[in-house]
Order: structure tokens, then sequence, then C-alpha cells
């Protein structure tokens, strides 16, 4: 019988209660959740059109989430690099991008623990999902991101009613300020909170019913701090320890070269210093749960690939042409599927799904520039 569902410091085994809510260990360590039972086929609601159809495998909430139809999202076969691969449309999402499934659960669990106002930091996509689910569920949010951040990447946020805070300095210098701000306002960061990740394993369990309650053989994600490669990994393990599949699926990383922290720590190559890369959504230097991250590629098989801008570029470009309008940081997993082919690390006839995690319409500037277009 598993133990009571809490928080999880998955360095030290020490654990909290679920209540008062938290987002670290006392002294700021990145926390998982304890083990969960995982789901069986009969207990999917299938009457429910979003990832809450997934409710029995998620932490127990009381009362209704906060939903706006998040999940079910397409999964299309193209071809790509000569092969088949099956691509998971994460950007159709109510705010355009994958992280509005850790957004909805997230904040779903946290209102219902009585949280009503929260603080993230972010530029990007992580934003826009925290900013669009405050919204539809009542609740106030913050955004605090770089001053040098362009207007036009906030405009989603403030639309939703988020207040917005401008930052002097780096993006690290905004995640400091965030730390700091953390005292007035409950971090609700999609990079520290646990709650987030139990959103993003339902891609796992949307993924098992897609092909007929089975694992594919490869999931290449696309990853900055890795909160895909995370939930992959909880989703499907979840469904390994309940007899559900028989084994997981081989788990891959697309990073820009870059900025490829992960990538380089998993291929045994030393840090660099990063640069500026079209993939900018995954541009994280100092993941907070790279140690977890690597857990999860080696014991399930995978990998990490390391792109060159061209071969960003390239791809993004590629998948347009087929109808598939992706951000440039979405495209590097289209783009490490054809390497890893070229490599043989996969063949054609596996069952590869390539996540694809934000639309084109966020980086409508800088694929204009690839297009040799003026705006």
């Amino acid at each position: 019988m598993l133990e009571p569902l809490a928080y999880l410091d998955p360095r030290s085994g020490r654990t909290w209660k679920l209540d008062p809510p938290r987002w670290c260990g006392d002294a700021q360590e990145p926390l998982l959740l304890t083990e969960l039972p995982g789901l069986t086929p009969e207990r999917i609601d299938r009457g429910t059109r979003s990832l809450w159809r997934y409710r029995g495998a998620l932490p127990p909430l009381a009362g209704e989430p906060i939903t706006l139809g998040e999940g079910c999202t397409p999964l299309v076969p193209r071809e790509v690099a000569g092969a088949t691969a099956l691509l998971k449309c994460e950007w159709l999402m109510p705010s355009g991008s994958f992280k509005d499934r850790g957004a909805s659960v997230m904040l779903s669990l946290l209102r219902a623990q009585g949280v009503q106002a929260v603080l993230e930091d972010s530029s990007g996509n992580g934003g826009a999902a925290i900013a669009t689910y405050a919204a539809a569920g009542g609740m106030r949010a913050k955004i605090m991101v770089p001053a040098s951040t362009s207007p036009t990447k906030t405009v989603q946020n403030r639309a939703a009613g988020a207040e917005i805070e401008l930052v002097p300095g780096s993006r690290q210098d905004c995640a400091d300020a965030a730390l700091r701000e953390s005292a007035n306002i409950f971090y609700a960061s999609h990079n520290w909170h646990p709650f987030f990740l139990q959103g993003t394993k339902t891609l796992a369990y949307e993924l098992w019913e897609d092909l007929g309650f089975q694992a594919p053989d490869n999931v290449i994600v696309p990853c900055g701090a890795g909160s895909n490669v995370l939930g992959c990994g909880i989703g499907f393990h979840e469904l390994l320890a309940a007899g559900q599949i028989g084994r997981m699926p081989r788990i891959f990383a697309a990073q820009p070269a870059h900025c490829a922290p992960i990538a380089r720590a998993f291929l045994g190559l030393e840090p660099v210093a990063p640069q500026p890369t079209l993939a900018e959504g995954t541009a994280i230097a100092q993941p907070l749960r790279m140690a977890e991250c690597l857990g999860v590629l080696r014991q399930s098989l995978g990998g990490a690939v390391m792109l060159s801008e061209a071969e960003i570029a390239g791809a993004t470009r590629d998948l347009a042409l087929s109808g598939i309008y992706v951000e440039p940081t979405s495209a590097q997993a289209a783009a490490a599927f054809a390497k890893l082919l070229q490599a043989g690390t996969i063949n054609p006839e596996e069952k590869t799904v390539v996540v694809l995690t934000g639309s084109g319409l966020k980086a409508t500037p800088r694929i204009a520039e690839l297009m040799g277009m003026a705006l």
C-alpha cells in the first residue's frame, strides 16, 4: 500500500506534507512528489476531453479543476528525413504551448489549497501559460521578466490580466529577483513546483492511449529545464509499475549546441559558456533538476542530441513546408530525429514520437528572418 502523498527531495529522501503549500525544500531543494499508483484504461474518464480524463493518476483535487480543454493534442504521422515520425502537436493548447498541461494541474491544486495569487518568472511560454490559467481560475498572477524582453512577448500575459514586472539584468538576475519576491507571493514557478510535472506527465498517459495502450519505442523532446523529460519519465514509470506497459520508451533530449548543459553532461563533455540560439525556449544554462533529467535519459536507455543552428533552422523550414508551423525550439526535436536516424541510434521501423511544444506564432519575427522576409 502506498504511503500518503507527500513532497519529496529525491536526493536526500526527505519528505514534507502537501499542506501547507510549498515550492521547495527548507534549503531550497527542488522537489518531486512521492509515488502515485498509475492508471488502467478502465479508470480513464472518457467523457472528459482534456488531460483531466487522467484525473485518477493525478494528486487528489478537491473541487473542480481549472481547465480550458488542454491536452488531447493530435498525433500526426509525417515523413521526416526519409522515415515516418509521429508528431505530437503540443502547441495546439489554449496558450499555444505544452506548458498548459503543467499550468492547469499546478494552479488547480494550489487554488484548492487556498492559494489565490501566484508568482512566475518567464518571458516565454511558461509565463503565458501561468497568466492564462490564473485568469481562467480567478487567481492573481505576477510575472517577472528581464527588462530587455521584447514587449511583444508579454502582450499575451498582460491581456490575461497578469501584472508584469521588468527586472534589470540577465535572465538569471530575473530568477534571483523572483526568489526574493517569493517571500511576498506564492512562487508557482514552472521550473520549481512539482505539481507542474504532474501536469506534464499526462503527455505519457496520452501517448499511451493514442497508441492503443502501448508505449512508443522512442520519445524525442526539446529540453531546457527538462519538464517534458521528467514528465515523460514519471508518467511512463507509473504505467510500467502499474503493469500497463512492458517497458519504458527510450527518451531523448534535444538541445541547441549553443546552450546544452544536459546534453553535454550526458555525453561526457565539458561545460561551456552559453551562446544565443534560435531555440531560445530551451536556452536554460543552469537547469535545476539536471541530475533527475540525466537519470531519466539513462534509465530509459535514451540519450541526448546537440543541434547546430543550421540544423534547427532547417527543421523549422522543413516542418513549415509540410504544414507544421512551430517555433524553432520545437523544431529541434525533428532535427534530433534526423540525427538519431542517421547515427543508427533509432530505426525507421520503430514508433518514434517527436514532441512539438510551441506554436510558430510565438516566433513569427524569427521565422520571418529564416525565410528572408521583412515584417
